[in-house]
């Protein structure tokens, strides 16, 4: 499966519910902080692979007015069957391609050689078509008429050992030749479509057909000059709110084709004019030499050249989860396969669409669908608030039309709308448009469709400063998650330390090197042996230029760290990397892994001996010894003494905080080697050892890394360090870190990987919340802690590099792989790829997933301080007098300010300080915490009590009594209006800060906000004195603006005052539980009230 795409269905079963999350017979009381009904909640669905069940439950339950739009970053669950369909097809066309060719070459006999190609590519004397059949129905007997690999090489012009030149001359030839290693991407949706999906807004359509009816009729009643104002105004404010959303919801997703990008510029490591060197998966080209090593990636289709246990999962091309060894007569690898073991080096031989994977990257689009949890909810809180919308404009539109169609209704100077037997049709369908438009824009603001979005919004912007921040996400759900993180389990090797690691102790041969690389102090047997060793049980490499000048003699080791030091360490003992290489032959390879900490290789040199080498964790290697070398060269028995002196050495190293590693060989009778056929199962023999050498490399703790760690600490957030290093070593980095702090400490606070393993499960989940360090842990280890730090309750974040990792990464409630040195197994079982490989780069995730629930939160607050105040004012006055203050012009501005301009400024606040005070936030935590009702209570009161005051006693309170009816009550209604606007921009200040007095902090990095702020107050100046045609205003003096301004401003001190006022801890939703118990143990009769 591609990257970035969630899969559709998962299995139910491997969904653990953690204790912070409520059972599925709760009802929607976590979306608002109250209990609406007793049933099961589908607006509750898990972080991770949620069943396709769960996921079209909650979208049947959301009450949706612009699906479209609304649905847009959501899973399109048929599109998920049809790419399934679309990978099926291709898998079969090319195992029918396969079967077809090997019925042929079974039915018939060829003779002689395959003819090559007449008309040389660009060159090349092979064609891209003949290397694509080839490699696509895996041809061996087309290879094999070409010559073979080293015959495949000639024709591409390339070197099996050195690669292309790599000069930009050769690269464009082959480029031109042969292609790039490029598929067609699916544009993104143009401006057009999102313009489009805006305009299908149910109550937008609903209020573009009321204003096409009321131009109609107000050009035919008070013609052209002025009947065309009413309709044009609510037609232009619809057609503003359909663009600033379209243009909001298109950047949006411009930012994430640009994640898309990111995530799929997989790095390669390519044999080029003899040097190893990374490039883009995309910069591959046909005659490339790739390197391959477990967790890589196979970029593009090619043949074997060399190989040392290689075995490919197949599964993302076949469909079948079946590992495939790979050898001479089985050469054929497919781009998008993963390495599961071994390492080698192959041929490119096909790229982009002349591959398998290019044609099924090509013909499956990659988006970033996928709803999160919060995403959900807030689709509840959408759905919540949209009922009640719908209820109080369908009130609204009762008492409107009971009092129009009963003369309760005064035109402005005071005359009655409707007379029976005398008022017109015209006026009579002229009045119900207006009614109907007021009814229809209630709706507009009540039914908050902006208020899912906002999350991706948020999630966009996060994800794209959190590139900044050296973190790519690859899952959205995972920003969130990390704000709730209640524990980290982070590697020591790479992210807690530098991982430039350098050789500064070595015993070799009994006797500790000084310094390191004496080798003069050695015999020349075991300098031999011990470079022998180094040079062939390696997966790195050593360049060494061919010229010698004083510009070009630079050595280049490549490979891991620990290799690269000791790949360093034995050119400091004189080694001539190829030289060394050529002594010998290897004829089998036991590949290092982390399950058993060491890796071996059997050679044969040219006198027909057979030398075994292994390297590995020193205490293991040191374990399978029963002889040690002397400087001598002589061997001696490995006595109990002598085996305790090598491990004070150890311990002595592991104290220092080093890594120890450990040489030891045996010789082997050629006869014990099993032929090349039976060999692929061989099990290089690891016991009889003789120890040759161990070394101690110094891998320094990251700077900076002490103080995330305490950061973490203090919020509430524990960091745990799951290394492969002996106990000693661990506990040294742990208290450098600040991990441990007693430099005493012991089981189970710092434990081994196999004595956590042998515990019972109850027994693991009992110790794991005390556990901080654990040693010589294999991944399997790191995958139980992650389970029993589960089902305790704990939401974990892992740190992961390795292949091995990839289920722990998988099961963690957020999995964070290494950019760096991570395989790319790992990382496409993480949700985020920490570019840096730092831990510093991990806190600053935490800070980023809580400001997205915080951010999330501010929104919150002020909607629905714009919603209830609005709704209350709206309807209290149509119920008492028969009109509203607020029409529809002037209610759709409102919703511009609320929705998509209050998101962007609201939701777009970057991450402080505070927020790593704070413990971390439960996932199932109300979103309207009681801090928040309480806000949202006292702005919402202050501003219906202003404006209802207002709308009943504006003419005498603002001196308009001299004035006609008409005008004043105009200018009453400008300046309520006005002053409504006002507020909410002075509490979009007020909702930054929920919890803080100062309000104002950190604004003025904000441009954002700043800017929408601006524009808000510039446009409402702009309406209220030069649109008043249009919006039904008149201009305002400039004692009414003060008057506004100050009844606006009193919204702050009003804010800071009622900070004060204390909470209960205890949900809103438990208090009123409290107060209802028989209807908490019936679960049944009507919610009670807020």
């Amino acid at each position: 499966m591609p990257t970035g795409v969630q899969a559709p269905e998962a299995s139910p079963g491997r969904y653990q519910r953690h204790r912070d999350e409520v059972p599925d017979d709760v009802g929607c009381e976590d979306v608002l902080g109250i209990d609406l009904e007793p049933v099961a909640d589908p607006f509750d669905i898990p972080a991770k692979r949620a069943p396709v069940e769960r996921l079209r439950r909650w979208r049947q339950a959301a009450l949706v007015l612009n699906a479209s739009r609304r649905f847009r970053y959501t899973l399109d669950l048929k599109k998920e069957e049809e790419k399934e369909q679309i990978r099926r097809k291709i898998r079969a066309h090319a195992q029918v391609i396969r079967a077809a060719l090997l019925f042929k070459e079974a039915g018939e006999k060829q003779n002689g050689e395959m003819e090559l190609s007449e008309m040389p590519s660009q060159g090349f004397r092979i064609r891209a078509d003949q290397l694509t059949a080839m490699t696509r129905d895996h041809n061996y007997s087309a290879l094999q008429e070409y010559g073979g690999v080293n015959g495949l090489t000639k024709l591409l012009k390339t070197n099996p050992e050195k690669g292309v030149h790599g000069d930009e001359a050769d690269l464009s030839c082959r480029l031109g030749a042969f292609g790039a290693n490029r598929y067609p991407r699916k544009k993104g949706r143009s401006f057009w479509v999102f313009l489009w999906e805006a305009c299908q807004d149910l109550t937008l359509a609903i209020l573009i057909v009321a204003a096409v009816i009321s131009l109609v009729l107000g050009i035919a009643t008070e013609g052209i000059k002025e009947g065309w104002y009413d309709g044009a105004s609510i037609a232009f404010a619809v057609f503003l709110v359909i663009l600033v959303t379209a243009v909001s919801d298109y950047k949006q997703s411009l930012q994430f084709q640009h994640l898309n990008e990111e995530k799929q510029n997989i790095q390669v490591e390519v044999i080029r004019g003899g040097r190893r060197i990374q490039v883009s998966i995309f910069d591959i080209v046909v005659g490339d030499v790739v390197a391959l090593k477990i967790g890589d990636q196979v970029p593009a289709d090619g043949v074997l050249i060399s190989g040392h246990s290689l075995a490919i999962d197949e599964s993302s091309m076949t469909g079948e989860s079946k590992i495939v060894f790979k050898d001479q007569k089985s050469p054929f690898l497919m781009g998008g396969c993963k390495v599961a073991d071994g390492y080698g080096t192959m041929l490119v031989t096909a790229v982009g669409l002349n591959t398998e994977w290019g044609l099924l990257m090509a013909s499956i689009s990659e988006e970033n669908n996928e709803e999160t949890p919060l995403q959900v909810r807030l689709n509840g809180v959408a759905t919540f608030i949209g009922i009640v919308g719908l209820v109080v404009a369908a009130m609204v539109l009762v008492v409107l039309f009971a009092r129009y169609f009963t003369g309760h209704t005064t035109n402005p100077d005071g005359s009655v709308q409707f007379v029976k037997g005398r008022t017109g049709v015209k006026s009579i369908i002229f009045g119900v448009i207006k009614i109907l438009t007021v009814a229809v824009t209630i709706i507009v603001v009540a039914v908050p469709e902006g208020l899912p979005l906002a999350v991706t919004l948020t999630l966009a912007y996060s994800m794209r400063k959190m590139m900044a921040d050296k973190a790519l996400v690859r899952r959205l759900s995972a920003c969130e998650t990390m704000g709730s993180a209640t524990t980290i389990c982070s590697d020591k090797t790479g992210t807690l330390t530098l991982n430039q690691m350098t050789v500064v102790r070595s015993i070799v041969a009994g006797i500790e090197l000084q310094p390191v690389a004496a080798v003069e102090k050695l015999s020349p047997t075991v300098t031999s042996v011990v470079l022998e060793g180094i040079a062939q049980n390696t997966s790195g490499s050593v360049f060494e230029p061919e010229v010698t000048s004083q510009d070009d003699n630079t050595v280049e080791v490549t490979g891991s760290p620990t290799e690269k030091a000791i790949l360093s360490w034995g050119l400091e003992l004189h080694m001539k990397f190829a030289e060394e290489r050529s002594k010998s032959a290897i004829i089998h390879v036991s590949p290092f892994n982390s399950e058993k900490k060491r890796g071996g290789v059997a050679v044969i040199t040219r006198d027909s001996d057979v030398h075994v080498h292994w390297k590995g964790a020193a205490e293991i290697v040191l374990a399978l010894c029963t002889n040690w070398l002397n400087v001598d060269g002589s061997t001696h028995k490995m006595t109990p003494d002598k085996a305790n002196q090598f491990k004070k050495y150890i311990e002595d190293m592991a104290e220092q905080s080093l890594r120890c590693v450990a040489f030891a060989y045996r010789n082997l009778d050629l006869k014990d080697v099993p032929s090349e056929e039976q060999r692929t199962n061989w099990q290089v023999p690891d016991n009889d050892l003789t120890l040759i050498a161990i070394v101690g490399m110094k891998d320094p703790c990251r700077p900076g890394v002490r103080d995330a760690v305490e950061l973490c600490t203090n919020s509430g957030v524990k960091v745990r360090m799951v290394t492969g290093d002996n106990l000693q070593t661990a506990r040294a980095i742990a208290l450098e870190c600040g991990i441990l702090t007693d430099p005493h400490a012991s089981a189970p606070v710092i434990i081994e990987g196999r004595v956590f393993r042998e515990y019972g499960d109850a027994d693991r989940e009992a110790i794991a919340d005390k556990i901080s360090v654990m040693g010589r842990s294999s991944p399997n280890d790191k995958l139980l802690l992650v389970k029993a730090l589960k089902k305790n309750g704990h939401v974990v974040a892992v740190t992961g590099d390795g292949t091995n990792d990839a289920p722990a990464l998988h099961e963690a409630d957020i999995g964070l792989s290494m950019g760096i040195q991570g395989t790319e197994v790992a990382k496409e079982s993480s949700d985020i790829i920490i570019l840096d490989d730092n831990f510093a780069s991990v806190v600053k995730v935490v800070r980023w997933g809580r400001s997205v629930y915080a951010n999330i939160q501010k929104f919150i607050q002020f909607q629905l301080t714009v919603n209830v105040a609005a709704l209350i004012i709206n309807v209290v006055a149509a119920i008492s007098s028969g009109n509203v203050p607020l029409n529809a012009v002037q209610l759709l501005w409102v919703n511009l300010i609320m929705d998509t301009l209050g998101a962007l400024a609201l939701a777009t606040e970057p991450p402080t300080d505070q927020l790593m005070k704070r413990t971390p936030v439960g996932r199932r935590e109300p979103l309207v915490t009681n801090i928040m009702w309480r806000n949202l209570f006292i702005q919402a009161a202050y501003q219906v009590a202003v404006l209802l005051t207002l709308n009943f006693r504006g003419r005498n309170l603002l001196h308009l009594t001299q004035d006609t009816l008409e005008h004043s009550s105009k200018v009453k209604n400008s300046f309520i209006f006005n002053t409504f606007v006002l507020c909410q921009v002075f509490n979009e200040f007020n909702s930054r800060k929920p919890e803080e007095l100062n309000i104002f902090e950190g604004v003025s990095r904000n441009h954002l906000f700043l800017a929408v702020v601006s524009i808000t107050v510039v446009m409402q100046v702009v309406i209220i004195e030069f649109l008043g045609k249009f919006t039904s205003t008149v201009k305002l003096t400039w004692e009414l603006w003060l008057v506004s301004l100050a009844i606006a401003f009193v919204s702050w001190p009003l804010a800071f005052v009622g900070k004060f006022i204390p909470v209960p801890k205890t949900p809103l939703k438990n208090l009123i539980l409290k107060c209802w118990p028989k209807w908490k143990k019936q679960g049944e009769g009507p919610a009670p009230p807020v």
